[in-house]
């Protein structure tokens, strides 16, 4: 084999290497979203379709979990955000509704973006929600207020060692990356 052989064969495996490596890097971003999903890691909770859980989940009321809510804003959100409720006592298997508030205090339109997380991370997987204010963007006018829904359910297979989830929300501003409507 000649040194131009050898040239050629490592140029294509070179080659080779970065489109692999080009090809791992753009799908990590999926894979990474469907493995949180799946885990849990990261604090992710589940979506999950209200039929589906009438037929899938019986609720447990001999067991009551403490949910605990949690808001927060980025450093550049100036808006105000909280809880409709700081805590709830719950059954697993059953479905219940709270919601937050949002109030756009400043003079301009502005677009929220709302980012789960939960505590202790590994009940994440048993948490699901069936409608969330986190699902989307919300958009606020200048001055207006919005009540925003949380639907959920906890999975009574959740381990019985765990009593209370904290479920935190952290809104951030996303009116400079989203398009005008």
């Amino acid at each position: 084999m000649t040194d131009e052989d050898r040239n050629r064969r490592s140029v294509r495996r070179i080659a080779l290497v970065v489109i692999a490596m080009f090809g791992f890097g753009y799908l990590l971003v999926p894979l990474y979203d469907v493995f949180c999903e799946i885990t849990g890691l990261n604090g992710k909770t589940g979506r999950i379709n209200e039929a589906e859980v009438a037929a899938s989940y019986r609720p447990d009321p001999s067991r009551t979990l403490t949910i605990q809510f949690v808001a927060s804003n980025s450093a550049d959100m100036p808006w105000d955000f909280r809880p409709a409720v700081a805590t709830m006592e719950v059954h697993p298997g059953q479905l219940y509704a709270t919601y937050f508030v949002a109030a756009n205090r400043t003079g301009q339109r502005m677009v929220a973006q709302a980012i789960p997380s939960m505590a202790p991370t590994r009940a994440a997987r048993y948490f699901n929600k069936t409608e969330c204010f986190c699902f989307n963007q919300q958009p606020l006018e200048a001055g207006e207020e919005k009540q925003m829904p949380l639907r959920f359910i906890v999975d009574p297979r959740l381990p019985k060692d765990i009593k209370t989830l904290t479920l935190a929300y952290s809104l951030f501003d996303v009116s400079g990356r989203t398009a005008s409507r």
